[in-house]
């Protein structure tokens, strides 16, 4: 089938899915104006026309057919290399769909015990590449006293489970949380949120079903109005993209459409395939929010007239030793890659680990460095139509005045992105997502311990120490 178009993804969004957003039931998705901006950003996907863009966002497949590299499924190093530099143009609806990479990462392992579930696998993966959908990582319980499994919750529905086997499938009860772009692809991919014990069996389930299936429900939020001009706010005017809440209420899913039912085993394996490739998602972003924060604080430093002072050297290079290190860190997990059994290529896992371990932890202290360099105007610069008024503007342009030749609104552009990029409607939700997007920091610790070389550090203190190891018999 032929690469998608912008206007067939437009009217395929018109399948009388079932989505609401501010108490409101949107019956079309494509004439709302709190879709203006989210399907703009979708479209950036499809943006086949732009001959250089296309040789980087598509690929041909076995049979020589032409797919979004998203689909592809990296070989080599090269294939790694493609696919990371292709993310910086996708954009997050196509991001989301890298879930199938999580899914055939771990397809071997699901072979062992269901082949059937297996070939489930294989075979949706090919038709949504050979249809060019977009897809969705859904996979968030909404979990209820975490201090309880989900079977002993006080509602049984707190956790996505199976409530139904029939012969020619499922039926699933529940909720999944934090779904970014659940309205606005065409499949949700559902995982369980964690591992399960045997009495947990029925939530341990995995499936893929078309968006608009009966009983499928969406309720959206976003951290932008729908809409914002773009010297105001340079960011969310162009970024705004909704998080669903997706309810499934009592869902049927053929058999042809499900990864797991109740091979409880084999759940952690699933909740945990999908944080490789959303934590690599991640640190390409670090990589360039890290550029951008030096620039903006090495622009906002000189048009105050301090870029040489110690303390805009001393916080600029702050900024820098975070960039550079998310920077290496990316090149190191590629450089060092791991391979599957079947031969996929992937980053590797301690090192995207440690990597996202860094940006999480590190990032709202180099927000602090940045506002510090800017000061108080990142929050009360006043607004573009104040500039642009015959009776405010000229206050504007003369106190707005700082170093020679700096031209006053390319200084307010420059703290309206700080602004936005960092303190309000966009920064607000990247403040939360650089910490628990690929799942919280613990996510990474507990990965960090599984894939380090624990055996030859102890080893070496051992041997560092002149002592022996301790019989573990």
């Amino acid at each position: 089938m032929p690469l998608m178009s912008k206007d067939a993804y437009i009217d395929s969004l018109r399948d009388e899915r079932v989505i609401f957003w501010g108490g409101e039931r949107i019956e079309d998705v494509p004439s709302h104006p709190r879709f203006r901006v989210p399907i703009d950003v979708a479209l950036r996907d499809y943006d086949y026309g732009d001959d250089a863009k296309r040789d980087l966002i598509t690929y041909r497949t076995e049979d020589g057919s032409l797919a979004h590299r998203v689909y592809q499924v990296p070989r080599s190093e090269e294939d790694l290399r493609l696919r990371l530099e292709m993310m910086p143009h996708m954009s997050i609806v196509g991001g989301v769909t890298g879930v199938f990479m999580a899914l055939l990462s771990i397809v071997d392992e699901l072979r062992k015990e269901r082949p059937d579930f297996a070939d489930n696998v294989e075979r949706l993966y090919k038709e949504a590449r050979s249809k060019d959908l977009r897809a969705a990582e859904v996979i968030t319980d909404a979990k209820g006293d975490r201090a309880r499994k989900a079977h002993e919750q006080d509602d049984p529905d707190l956790y996505t489970r199976i409530v139904e086997r029939r012969p020619d499938g499922i039926v699933v009860r529940g909720a999944k949380l934090h779904i970014t772009a659940a309205s606005l692809v065409h499949e949700l991919v559902v995982m369980p949120t964690k591992s399960m014990s045997e009495e947990e069996k029925d939530y341990a389930v995995a499936f893929s079903i078309p968006t608009n299936t009966a009983g499928v429900k969406i309720i959206n939020r976003s951290f932008a109005p729908p809409t914002l001009n773009s010297f105001d706010y340079p960011a969310s005017s162009h970024h705004s993209m909704p998080e669903g809440f997706v309810i499934f209420d009592d869902v049927f899913v053929p058999w042809d459409r499900v990864f797991l039912a109740g091979e409880w085993k084999l759940a952690g394996l699933f909740a945990s395939s999908l944080g490789l490739w959303e934590r690599t998602g991640g640190v390409v972003d670090a990589v360039e929010t890290g550029r951008i924060m030096v620039g903006l604080a090495q622009l906002v430093s000189e048009m105050q007239g301090k870029g040489r002072k110690p303390e805009a050297l001393n916080g600029v290079a702050e900024l820098i030793a975070f960039a550079e290190t998310m920077r290496m860190s990316l090149e190191h997990a590629c450089r060092n890659f791991e391979r599957t059994p079947s031969g996929m290529v992937h980053p590797n896992v301690l090192a995207i680990n440690v990597a996202k371990y860094q940006f999480a932890s590190q990032f709202h202290q180099m927000v602090k460095v940045l506002h510090d360099l800017a000061g108080g105007l990142v929050l009360t610069l006043p607004e573009e139509a104040d500039l642009r008024s015959n009776e405010s503007g000229p206050y504007l342009r003369k106190y707005m005045h700082a170093v020679k030749d700096t031209d006053v609104e390319t200084r307010m552009r420059v703290y309206n992105a700080i602004r936005d990029l960092t303190a309000d409607a966009y920064g607000g939700w990247k403040q939360v997502v650089a910490l628990q997007a690929g799942g919280g920091l613990l996510a990474q610790r507990v990965m960090m311990h599984r894939a380090y070389d624990m055996p030859g550090a102890r080893k070496a203190a051992l041997d560092v120490a002149g002592a022996r190891p301790a019989n573990r018999s």
